[in-house]
């Protein structure tokens, strides 16, 4: 069930969801398609879309496409396609409408009004499946400073009364008796957000920098580190329980893993080096949230190896690849070596799975599951990682959360 969905609803939207409580929300799918062929719209975009609404436990009823090169600034799509959206909203008995792309609050407000139900767009759906993900203090922070981030900008779109003007004048005519109750109302939230982002970051950089102790510890002591990144639901945390013997959460929805999971493994000739889940990464990923996870995602900024771990039967795995290597690159960790693991091997069409090992050369093939394809991962790992002299000294109790 959507966290957050259920209060705030704007005005306009009467909602098919009186009833959500008792049964699963019921969602349509918006996206724009340029007559270029440029936009979101693409089968991959969409269908990945589908797997957030269900990650967020809501069923996607249908989708509608409109070719169109730009946004309309007041409803998104054009009006005609509009009208269509509220019929289909009604016949579908849907409860909301999912955008494909980033909202104004104009937009927002113009849709809801037109289809009566709630509207939320990719951004606003991916905090929403964080805020239910994050587990630990720290996870938590960052997903409501992101939040905040995503709703100070938005404020204006919720509730009418915030546009009303009223109220007296002060001597001269200035100052804030020429504010009406909404405008004062809506100064009074934003400071209040701010004051609560505020606390937030504070509260985040002091565990960044207990995170920064610990990192030097790592690196005085000499323990070779390495971050297993890339695209959700890729199967890193699969593989880092069969790497390390952990117990890290394995779910096949999108963003299972938001906290960052450190464990030591030792290999059998004696080097010990840390192994570190650290969050998904998707299209479009919200700026909000890698900036609120930028002290985390450091993890792999101060990795000695990046351990890009693939879903290689995905068909979209080339552009996953991208995806992730956009996002090391916007967070200053492409210099990082790489070690390109296509897993789900025992998954993917053999014909997909060569034509990826003929672009990336080096990579290794396993599956997590199967155990398919580990001692050769292991094997590069140990070739790529210091020797064991140099790392003399280093703590080896291995499995220790860090």
């Amino acid at each position: 069930m959507p966290s957050t969905w259920l209060t705030g609803v704007h005005p306009g939207a009467t909602a098919h969801a009186h009833d959500a409580g008792q049964r699963q929300w019921r969602a349509v799918l918006l996206a724009l398609a340029g007559r270029d062929g440029a936009g979101h719209a693409g089968e991959g975009s969409l269908d990945e879309l589908e797997r957030l609404a269900a990650t967020d436990g809501i069923d996607v009823a249908d989708r509608m496409v409109q070719t169109r090169d730009r946004p309309d600034p007041a409803t998104y799509l054009g009006s005609g396609k509009v009208n269509e959206l509220a019929e289909l909203v009604e016949t579908r008995q849907a409860d909301v409408v999912i955008a494909d792309g980033e909202l104004t609050p104009a937009q927002v407000r113009g849709l809801e009004d037109r289809t009566g139900v709630r509207v939320v767009d990719r951004t606003g759906l991916i905090l929403d499946i964080f805020g239910e993900h994050a587990r630990s203090s720290e996870g938590k922070v960052q997903v409501e400073l992101a939040q905040l981030a995503y709703e100070l900008p938005r404020l204006r779109g919720h509730g009418r009364e915030m546009s009303r003007i009223g109220g007296g004048r002060m001597a001269g005519g200035a100052g804030m008796g020429v504010r009406g109750r909404g405008e004062m109302r809506l100064e009074i939230q934003r400071r209040h957000l701010r004051r609560r982002m505020r606390t937030l970051r504070e509260q985040e950089r002091r565990t960044a920098r207990r995170r920064e102790v610990t990192r030097q510890r790592r690196t005085r002591d000499r323990v070779p580190s390495v971050a297993i990144t890339g695209y959700t639901n890729a199967g890193k945390s699969a593989l880092l329980n069969r790497l390390a013997g952990a117990d890290a959460e394995v779910a096949d929805v999108l963003f299972a893993t938001l906290d960052p999971l450190v464990r030591q493994v030792r290999t059998p000739d004696g080097l010990t080096y840390t192994l570190t889940d650290t969050v998904g990464f998707v299209r479009r990923l919200p700026h909000q949230l890698v900036d609120a996870f930028r002290s985390t995602l450091e993890e792999v900024t101060q990795a000695d190896l990046a351990l890009h771990v693939v879903d290689a039967s995905s068909p979209e795995a080339t552009e996953h690849i991208a995806t992730v290597r956009g996002v090391l690159r916007d967070i200053g960790a492409h210099d990082v070596p790489e070690l390109l693991v296509l897993n789900k091997a025992d998954l993917a069409e053999p014909a997909h799975l060569e034509m990826l090992r003929r672009l990336h050369p080096d990579a290794v093939v396993v599956s997590a599951r199967t155990g398919r394809g580990l001692d050769d991962l292991r094997n590069v790992l140990r070739a790529l990682l210091p020797s064991p002299a140099a790392t003399a000294g280093a703590p080896a109790d291995a499995g220790r959360t860090a």
